[in-house]
């Protein structure tokens, strides 16, 4: 395993951490006894594994449903200094519910407090304003770190780059968990200003959101060889500096390996990664052109300043990556949450009503203004098939 100091807390970080999205027995509290024999051997043998690969940092969230309560009947076994050990609360409106809710995180993991704490899902203005006003959620948090109860203070986001370096610029965070990937680059001035102001930055779920890497298509995974897809976007993201971990959501023991053996690679991660880079963007731009590559994200505004609200920028940016490499399947895994479905997590709607005029006026700034209307069709035809909820909401 190798490590990295995780910004202004000092940590020394394994840049692979063991996210606890996907152990869990089910999406929801549960009363202790029904949680499987097989399903607590599982989680069990997973942060086992971890810890055999030097995997110290567990990560988990009070929205994983029994993720909390089943890691927190190992936690109590384990060298308590040894670990790292972080949870994530969301903001509430009320501050008094949200300090509820982070006493039955605590109380689940069977801990007297966490090492690392997040704000989850830190994903629009409202909620970032919940966390940082006057008498909010951060002044419970502040109160929690005076009682030793938080070590270090970060938010977790899905947020648009815009809300992302709100919370970044406040300087009231220690580090950031965002989406940043080669399927995403949206993000990245995000991950520089996180840098600039020595913040940790942790990236969330890069296998799953970076194209279901999980289950490689055939054109993906001939374009990253000799790497696996899940080993060059995992060396894409660790090759740079600003990074300092990235999640391995496990669902079993074995998940590890193909994330591990890629770290064979990270002393030299910039010029492995860079041949299979610049296969992956030259096919990008044989399908789609040079022009578009470098600049379909240009001028495009939020999708509450577009009409009817279409999230433009997220549906292009889909359309962009599934086109060029055949990820179809995650871009319909993406597409379907929108229009109310992924809630504030996947916000805006989806293309399936277009006022051409109004659409083009407002994409004035962008030089394909003129396609989009076309291309947006083309995406809601190929991905669309009915909405769907968050794996959290299901």
């Amino acid at each position: 395993m190798e490590y990295r100091r995780f910004g202004r807390t000092g940590l020394s970080m394994p840049v692979l951490s063991c996210g606890g999205m996907r152990y869990q027995h089910k999406w929801s509290d549960v009363d202790p006894k029904e949680i499987p024999f097989e399903s607590q051997a599982n989680v069990e043998a997973i942060v086992h594994r971890a810890l055999e690969l030097g995997i110290h940092h567990l990560e988990t969230a009070r929205g994983y449903g029994s993720s909390e309560m089943q890691l927190g009947r190992i936690l109590p076994k384990l060298p308590r200094d040894r670990i790292i050990v972080q949870t994530k609360v969301a903001p509430e409106a009320d501050p008094k519910k949200f300090l509820a809710n982070f006493e039955k995180s605590l109380g689940y993991l069977g801990i007297d407090g966490v090492d690392l704490f997040a704000f989850h899902g830190v994903n629009n203005d409202e909620l970032l304003d919940q966390i940082l006003r006057k008498g909010g959620c951060l002044e419970i948090v502040r109160r929690l770190q005076r009682e030793g109860r938080v070590r270090f203070v970060g938010f977790s986001t899905h947020a648009v780059p815009r809300v992302i370096l709100r919370a970044i610029a406040s300087d009231e965070f220690d580090y950031v968990n965002l989406h940043w990937y080669f399927v995403n680059p949206l993000t990245w001035p995000a991950v520089e200003a996180a840098a600039a102001r020595d913040m940790g930055v942790f990236i969330i779920s890069p296998t799953d959101k970076g194209g279901m890497l999980q289950n490689p298509m055939p054109k993906m995974a001939a374009l990253c060889a000799p790497l696996t897809p899940i080993q060059f976007n995992d060396l894409y993201c660790l090759a740079r500096p600003q990074v300092h971990t990235i999640s391995v959501g496990a669902a079993r023991p074995s998940d590890f390996d193909e994330h591990v053996a890629a770290l064979a690679h990270d002393a030299s991660a910039a010029e492995v990664v860079a041949p299979i880079e610049a296969r992956l963007v030259a096919e990008m731009e044989r399908v789609h052109g040079a022009e578009w590559v470098r600049r379909w994200a240009e001028g495009i505004p939020e999708y509450d300043a577009l009409p009817d609200k279409v999230n433009v920028l997220e549906i292009l940016r889909l359309w962009t990556y599934a086109r060029a490499f055949d990820l179809v399947p995650w871009a319909k895994s993406r597409y379907n949450l929108l229009s109310g479905g992924g809630g504030h997590w996947f916000p805006g709607e989806a293309a399936s009503k277009l006022r051409d005029a109004a659409l083009i006026a407002a994409l004035a700034r962008n030089p394909f203004a003129q396609r989009i209307p076309a291309i947006l069709r083309e995406a809601h035809a190929a991905f669309f098939e009915q909405p769907k909820k968050r794996l959290s909401q299901s």
